[in-house]
This record gives structure tokens, C-alpha cells and sequence, in this order.
């Protein structure tokens, strides 16, 4: 017993150093793309850095998932960190923005095995009860992560080579290597082991063509280009033909007919919906503090420090209070607070104080924390070990989807809603300005329907308003500060909707029962 309990402790210890670090990485590479793109030139090339992550991480996590239950977790989840390490290396060593953006993507497949690995060993050593206590730990650790990962990436990119921004993830990495090395049990399949790689295939081409369109619609390429267009019948193509291709399948990687379970619909229903509406408030309401409240940019990342620390607390507290309300209750009561939370943000005004919008966020975080521990318990809790690892990277998946699509539709629907104001409203000014001014007013114009949201950041830059005579600020600041408050109303409002929209899938969940047992008593596998 001693001995079972020696290798737990190693193991747990792992799996926290392993996603801390991973949870960290890229909140740390985002503090430092300046001063990489300073280094290694290519600003054309800089969302790269983030979008060839996102690609790789999103496309890999169901198969990651499967692979663990036809190979076990130790060989995939050791395979995992090896390849992100690498990855890391690789990327402090790239003396090109090409290099880098390579060995972002192959540090991006090994976060992608990482990210669901921790559920589903959670899922595989603990009764339900324990799981949901250690799950809610986990998801306090992911959201510090936000919280931390900038300032530590301030302190590396000061004090040494932006290079060690990729160099700190090695010795991180070996010890939560070692750790789950030696407490995690080996797992030889029985049988032949039968690959889907046609269903791998379809889903890569489907997956990722998806997240190019969404990732540069509207930015790069206008969303009724060839580009965009193209990238949008090849993401239909391939998810169709991986339809096709799953319902045939020997052992596929996302079995289709999980989709006929209604737990295992609605509970992804209901992640997918909580993350297209929460991107709303991680993206927009620094804007909001910086644009309207007029603090700086290092100080409305405080606004959203309450937010996350809000999270974790409410993601330690939902294992416990899971237990004694259920999980259909309790994810009801979550899902209403996140709905409120997004109403106040909804409410907020150009006279809205720091402190007003620090207690929205609060609410906002504390409803997020009761839901997102559930997501993974309830399915764990619904279908047997054999199926864990599908699943539970199941869950990940469809939120990382959700939250693509979440940045995508609020930005699109930002830029519109202030596109159209701005016409309304600003335009007619800048037609009454004298002919000295025909250069700013084109310019202006350009902006105002194409890209509205880069004639905001004059209001987070004092050096631009510097620039600026007092007397045009005196015209154009309020017309601005008055379009962006009713830009980001509706920006909340629509993600209030999504949210509603799972509150509203809540209720019909299944009374699913935490099990003191390791095996799930609730449902079995559809057939």
C-alpha cells in the first residue's frame, strides 16, 4: 500500500510539473514575441508563432487520446513531453522566423499529447469522488498559468536571451519526465495494435483547413476570397470523408457513435458553447480597460488577474461541492453565475471604475470554475476505462474548437459593429476637416472599413495621441471611446447568448452519479 501510494505521489507530482509548464509555454512565448521579432525580423510572420501552435496542439488531441488507449498512457504521454522538449530546443536554437515557426508547430504536437494525458491518468487512478477534488486542482493550475506566465516571461525576456523563454521548458521537462517515468505503470495492448491512419488523415486535413480559414478570415485574406473559400470546402470535405471513414473504422479515433450518448453530446455541447462566449471576456476586456478606462496595458492585466484567481478557487471548491449537489446542479448553478458575469460586463460604461470591472470578472471566473472541472468528471464518470482516453481528449478538443471559433465570431462581429458606427458617426467629421488634413483623413477612412479595430489602438498608445493636436483629440476621442463601448455591448451580449445557450443544454443532463468506485456506474458504451 505504501508503495502504491510512493508511486501516486511521484506521479501526481509529474503530471502538475508537466502541465504548469506546458500551461505556461505560451503565455510566456507571447510576453517575448517582440522582442524575437526584434531579433529575427519577419513582423509579417508573427501570428505565426501562435497559429502554427494552435494547429498542431488542436489537430492532435483526439488522436493523442486514442493513442493512449490502444498503447497505454505511459508510451504516449513520455512521448508527449519528449517531442515538446524538442520542440523547445529546436525553437532556442532558430536563427530564422521560419525555423522558429517550424518548431513551434513541432513543439505544438507534443502539447497537444500532453494537454488531455493528465485527465485521463486522473481518470484512471482515482474514484470519481477523487476525481473530481484532483481534476478542480488541475484546472486551478491551468488558469495560474495565464495569471503567472506573462510575468515570467517579462523576467526572462529582461534579464536573459529571448531563447530562454524555449530553454526553461528542459529542466522542467526532464523532471516531470523522471517523475511520471517511475510512477506511472506501463501498459503492453493485447492483440495486434490497428491504426486509424485514414481517419488520422481526414481529420488533420479537415481540422486544420478549419482553423486557417477561422484563424485568417477577415485579417489576412477577406472572408469571401478564393483563399478563405477554399480553405472552407476542404475543412467540409475532409470532416465529411472523416465521418465516412470513422463509421467503418476497425478502431477509430472519434467513434461516431458516441454521438448518439446524450451525455457525451451535451456535456461537449455545453464546453464548446462556454468557450465560444468566454473568449469574449479574455479578449475584449483589457481592450475595454485600456480604450475606455484609459490604465495602461500592464495594469489591465491586473483586471484580469481577479478573474483567474476567481477560477481557481471556484475549480478547487466544485470538486468538493460536486459531490453534494451532483454534477447536472451544479453545472446549472455554474453556467447561470458565467451567464451573469457576462450580463454586468454587458453593462459596463465609459464611467464603469477598475473596481467594477474587477468585480465582473470575479463573477465571470467563479462561474467558469465551477463548470470546467465537470466537463472531463461527468464524461469519465459516464463511459468505461477502455474509453477514457477518447473522451476525456474528446472534451479538450471540442472546447479548443470552441474557443477558436469564439475569437473568430466576436472579433468578426466587433469589427462590423464598429465598422458601421464609425461610418455613422466619425466619417462625417472627417468629410468637415479642412484640405491641409486630406493625407490623416484617407488614412482614417482606410481604417474605418477595413480594419476599425487598428484606428482603436490610437486610444491604447500615448505616444500616438501625443501626436496628436489637443484640439482633434478633443473631436475624435469621444466619437472613438463612444463606438468601442458599443461595439464591445455587443460583443458581450452575443457572448452571453452562447452561454445562455448552455445553459440552457444544462438541465438535461443525466443525473450522473459520482462513483466511489473506478469503474463508471451511470452509462455504458452506446451501441
Amino acid at each position: 500500500m505504501k508503495e502504491k501510494k510512493s508511486g501516486n505521489g511521484l506521479l501526481i507530482t509529474g503530471l502538475i510539473v508537466a502541465m504548469l509548464f506546458a500551461a505556461l509555454d505560451n503565455t510566456i512565448v507571447g510576453t517575448a514575441m517582440p522582442k524575437i521579432v526584434g531579433e529575427l525580423g519577419g513582423l509579417e510572420l508573427m501570428t505565426w508563432l501562435t497559429t502554427a501552435y494552435m494547429l498542431t496542439s488542436t489537430a492532435i488531441v483526439p488522436i493523442a487520446g486514442k493513442l493512449a488507449d490502444l498503447l497505454g498512457r505511459k508510451v504516449v504521454y513520455l512521448s508527449g513531453i519528449f517531442i515538446f522538449m524538442l520542440g523547445s530546443a529546436l525553437c532556442g536554437i532558430a536563427s530564422t522566423m521560419d525555423q522558429l515557426i517550424f518548431y513551434r508547430a513541432l513543439q505544438g504536437l507534443g502539447g497537444g499529447v500532453m494537454m488531455p494525458m493528465a485527465m485521463i491518468i486522473i481518470g484512471d487512478i482515482f474514484t470519481g469522488a477523487q476525481r473530481a477534488k484532483w481534476q478542480g486542482v488541475f484546472g486551478g493550475i491551468f488558469a495560474l498559468a495565464s495569471v503567472v506566465g506573462p510575468q515570467v516571461g517579462g523576467w526572462i525576456v529582461d534579464s536573459l536571451n529571448w531563447s530562454w523563454v524555449f530553454y526553461i521548458n528542459l529542466p522542467v521537462g526532464l523532471l516531470a519526465f523522471i517523475f511520471i517515468a517511475m510512477g506511472l505503470k506501463s501498459h503492453k495492448a493485447e492483440g495486434p495494435v490497428k491504426f486509424d491512419i485514414l481517419g488520422m488523415f481526414t481529420m488533420i486535413v479537415g481540422v486544420v483547413s478549419l482553423l486557417l480559414a477561422l484563424t485568417f478570415g477577415g485579417n489576412e485574406y477577406a472572408w469571401g476570397s478564393w483563399q478563405i473559400i477554399s480553405l472552407f470546402v476542404l475543412a467540409v470535405v475532409g470532416l465529411v470523408a472523416f465521418v465516412m471513414v470513422e463509421n467503418r473504422a476497425e478502431e477509430p479515433i472519434l467513434p461516431m457513435y458516441l454521438f448518439k450518448n446524450r451525455t457525451f453530446t451535451l456535456l461537449n455541447g455545453i464546453g464548446f458553447l462556454m468557450s465560444l462566449g468566454m473568449f469574449g471576456a479574455i479578449m475584449f476586456v483589457p481592450l475595454f480597460m485600456q480604450g475606455i478606462i484609459g490604465i495602461s496595458a500592464s495594469a489591465s492585466g491586473t483586471v484580469m488577474t481577479p478573474m483567474m484567481f476567481s477560477m481557481i478557487l471556484a475549480s478547487i471548491l466544485a470538486g468538493q461541492l460536486v459531490k453534494k449537489i451532483g454534477i447536472r446542479i451544479q453545472m446549472i448553478i455554474g453556467m447561470a453565475v458565467m451567464s451573469f458575469g457576462f450580463y454586468l460586463l454587458s453593462t459596463m460604461t465609459m464611467e464603469t471604475s477598475k473596481l467594477q470591472a474587477m468585480t465582473d470578472m470575479v463573477i465571470l471566473g467563479l462561474g467558469m470554475g465551477l463548470i470546467m472541472p465537470l466537463l472531463t468528471l461527468a464524461l469519465q464518470e459516464s463511459f468505461p476505462k477502455s474509453e477514457l482516453g477518447v473522451v476525456t481528449s474528446s472534451s479538450q478538443f471540442f472546447r479548443q474548437i470552441g474557443g477558436t471559433f469564439g475569437m473568430t465570431i466576436l472579433g468578426a462581429i466587433m469589427n462590423h459593429k464598429s465598422s458601421t458606427l464609425l461610418t455613422n458617426q466619425l466619417v462625417p467629421t472627417l468629410d468637415k476637416l479642412p484640405p491641409q488634413a486630406h493625407g490623416m483623413v484617407t488614412h482614417m477612412k482606410d481604417l474605418v472599413a477595413n480594419n476599425p479595430q487598428g484606428l482603436y489602438s490610437m486610444l491604447l498608445s500615448s505616444e500616438t495621441m501625443n501626436k496628436i493636436p489637443q484640439a482633434m483629440q478633443n473631436i475624435f476621442v469621444p466619437i472613438l471611446k463612444g463606438t468601442l463601448v458599443d461595439s464591445l455591448h455587443l460583443v458581450f451580449i452575443v457572448g452571453l447568448v452562447f452561454v445562455i445557450a448552455g445553459l440552457v443544454f444544462a438541465p438535461f443532463l443525466k443525473n450522473i452519479k459520482i462513483s466511489d468506485g473506478k469503474e463508471p456506474t451511470e452509462e455504458k458504451k452506446a451501441s
